[in-house]
């Protein structure tokens, strides 16, 4: 397999022609649902032979293969960097790395639950279930969660659930201020979560408190390591979701996250590394790649590597501009914003210094919007990442959001870890 990207002029029938496989395979495995693609736009092609085309070496192969040059020429048994316009190269097979995998599932609807559920259990060791709140006096909101707990055990994938401090207007630093800071809240809290987990067979928790102020650092650490102290003695794990930080006061609104203390109190760490841009920022790349490896080289030297998995981002946004100022933003799947291109007949450009895809269209009242998102060549780079840095693994938001590509790339780079 590679990735090809389409130029000028392309179509999936002249791209088929040009490496001998089916147009329904690159309709597949790309999830398109029709013939129309833009220029820009990168599409896997499933195969294990490439045919040499004008222009190529040694180095462009190995780049859409994502293996080695010195690989491919060993595996072809070439002489030389020398290539003929034709010549047929067979791609050599990645080794898989043994790695664990989190997915966050938002609960809906009881069919939606399942599809999902079924379709991702082969590519995840845990699934995160978004989400129990906390409440101001240490209790939990309800959710109707049981059903989907047991189809995750039912699917061998264990079911995590989701603790977090968002409200209806968001993550609220308040409420970790009025939960942390009160030995009594906080055991409760404590006790809270151990219940549900014991009451509806969940395999551990994942906390999620968002935009902890600087004064909650140590209570928050203390938090957790009371946490975990309660709930591993009945079996359960207990992990943290945690903005990307690349030093210890950057960006210094991070200062409630104390990396090394957060990384001895739990088991594993799912690191958000992507909202570099987001929906109240100007348009932008939203996991710029040297910006995630300065993060995950920070984490790595804070937490360790194996307690790292890399949380790598399914969406994107797209903003709204007028006279170069954001009047509007949303946040859209990589799909959508691959069929907004498509819709508006618009190339797709890649920043090769982001490792981002962008592009700008006009819609039918004239509006500019500017559309940063991940794609495969992004994803792609950030998998190699996890095998170079031998992180613990990859987590995903959300598997609500559809990104067929990702799990043809799950598959060619990992060999999923289980737990059940």
């Amino acid at each position: 397999m590679f990735i090809y990207v389409v130029k000028t002029g392309e179509s999936i029938f002249s791209i088929s022609r040009k490496y001998q496989v089916t147009m329904d395979s690159i309709r597949t495995i790309n999830g398109l649902s029709s013939d129309t693609i833009v220029p820009g736009q990168d599409l896997l092609i499933p195969t294990d032979q490439y045919v040499v085309q004008p222009g190529d070496s040694l180095f462009t192969i190995s780049q859409m293969a994502m293996v080695s040059a010195d690989r491919i020429k060993a595996y072809n048994g070439l002489q030389s960097n020398e290539l003929s316009v034709g010549q047929t190269l067979y791609l050599p097979p990645r080794e898989k790395y043994s790695a664990y995998s989190f997915g966050y599932i938002t609960v809906s609807t009881p069919e939606s639950n399942q599809l999902i559920t079924q379709t991702y259990a082969p590519l995840n060791t845990y699934y995160g279930i978004f989400e129990h709140h906390v409440l101001a006096d240490g209790s939990l909101s309800e959710l109707n969660d049981q059903g989907i707990v047991n189809m995750s055990r039912d699917n061998f994938v264990a079911p995590i659930a989701v603790v977090t401090n968002l409200t209806s207007t968001g993550f609220d630093p308040e409420l970790t201020v009025t939960i942390l800071s009160n030995a009594t809240v906080r055991q409760r809290l404590i006790t809270n979560i151990y219940n549900l987990l014991r009451n509806k067979n969940y395999s551990g928790v994942n906390i999620d408190f968002e935009q902890i102020p600087a004064s909650q650092r140590d209570n928050f650490t203390t938090f957790l390591r009371e946490l975990r102290s309660r709930i591993q003695p009945g079996g359960f794990s207990l992990s943290v979701a945690l903005p990307f930080k690349t030093e210890e006061n950057d960006p210094p609104w991070r200062g409630g996250y104390d990396y090394r203390g957060i990384g001895a109190a739990v088991d594993f760490v799912f690191l958000m590394a992507y909202d570099w841009h987001e929906l109240g920022s100007d348009p932008g790349p939203v996991a710029p790649i040297q910006e995630v490896r300065k993060t995950v080289n920070y984490a790595i030297q804070t937490i360790g590597a194996r307690k790292i998995l890399l949380g790598v981002p399914r969406y994107g946004y797209d903003w709204t501009v007028a006279n170069g100022q954001v009047v509007s933003a949303k946040a859209v799947s990589v799909a959508e914003a691959i069929k907004t291109a498509m819709r508006h007949n618009v190339p797709i450009s890649y920043s090769r210094e982001y490792q981002q895809p962008f592009f700008t269209y006009w819609d039918a009242t004239g509006a500019e919007h500017r559309v940063w998102f991940e794609d495969a060549r992004a994803l792609a780079q950030k998998l190699q990442m996890i095998v170079d840095k031998r992180l613990r693994g990859i987590g995903s938001w959300h598997l609500g959001l559809p990104f067929t590509q990702s799990a043809v790339l799950f598959n060619e780079f990992f060999r999923i870890r289980r737990i059940l």
